[in-house]
């Protein structure tokens, strides 16, 4: 990773933090957005102490938000002209049903649109790069999971769990239909289920569902140190070169459900998507 340039989303806490980290320490330059500004100085003061040789940078956003999500992309790509990786990996579960100030469900804009607008609007620097990675943090919380593409919004019945999970499977939709458009370029797409990890993920959620979330990662939860592995192995490994449109467990090929691998699906998806930001 020594010269290269990593783009990372999430990466104030958690798996992403740790994955940061360790990119710096091989040598990259990280370049992460962020949405709270003493949290941003804080993770940049230690790439800086794990790197002092890269100009590691941040850039705020609110990424729930179309207009944020492209100030943040046009911004990063005027300071990385040339990205080797690309980790889309900030999310969210939100307990109770709420919009954004584009009329749109925060769930489905925080962890599938994000991913959607900075993928496209990089896609530039990324090819600019060579052999360039996209990696995509879905969840196993896809399996089980289906759209409804009269309701990706949620607005005739929300669920939070089912929301996060229907975005999770947004997330590898997405990444299907990426490869493919990507066919004949360097650059590749893949996706990951990190585990159930021990982090600050639906802290913000209300009621019984933080609750149940935080016994759950004092009983069964894995560190984020080992939740980052996946990431770093799509990231940086010489065995995935040249591998796209995957979903990855463990750091191997794992089982999509039926829901995840229709690609007709995808493509509805991807239109839907252009449509609701502009880019696509």
């Amino acid at each position: 990773m020594q010269g290269k340039t990593v783009v990372i989303t999430g990466a104030t806490s958690g798996i992403g933090q740790v994955a940061a980290l360790a990119l710096a320490k091989m040598g990259a330059r990280v370049v992460f957005v962020a949405r709270d500004a003493s949290r941003a100085e804080a993770t940049l003061t230690r790439l800086r102490a794990a790197n002092p040789q890269e100009a590691h940078s941040f850039h705020l956003a609110d990424l729930s938000e179309i207009a944020g999500m492209k100030q943040s992309a046009a911004a990063i790509a005027a300071d990385a002209p040339k990205i080797d990786v690309l980790i889309n990996n900030a999310g969210a579960m939100f307990g109770a049903r709420r919009e954004t100030a584009d009329g749109l469900e925060r769930t489905f804009a925080t962890n599938h649109l994000a991913y959607f607008v900075l993928t496209n609007l990089l896609l530039a620097p990324l090819r600019a790069a060579g052999a360039a990675r996209v990696v995509s943090t879905s969840s196993m919380a896809h399996q089980g999971m289906t759209l409804d593409f009269d309701d990706l919004q949620g607005r005739k019945r929300y669920f939070a769990y089912a929301a996060y999970g229907k975005s999770k499977l947004c997330n590898i939709l997405f990444t299907r239909e990426l490869a493919r458009r990507l066919e004949g370029t360097t650059v590749t797409a893949n996706c990951l289920h990190p585990g159930f990890v021990a982090t600050r993920f639906a802290d913000s959620s209300d009621g019984w569902l933080r609750s149940l979330f935080q016994l759950g990662k004092r009983l069964m939860a894995i560190s984020p140190e080992n939740g980052a592995r996946t990431i770093l192995y799509l990231a940086t490994a010489p065995a995935v070169a040249g591998k796209s449109g995957g979903y990855y467990v463990k750091s191997k090929p794992a089982a999509l459900s039926a829901a995840a691998k229709n690609d007709a699906d995808a493509k509805r998806l991807w239109a839907i998507s252009a449509a609701l930001t502009g880019v696509g």
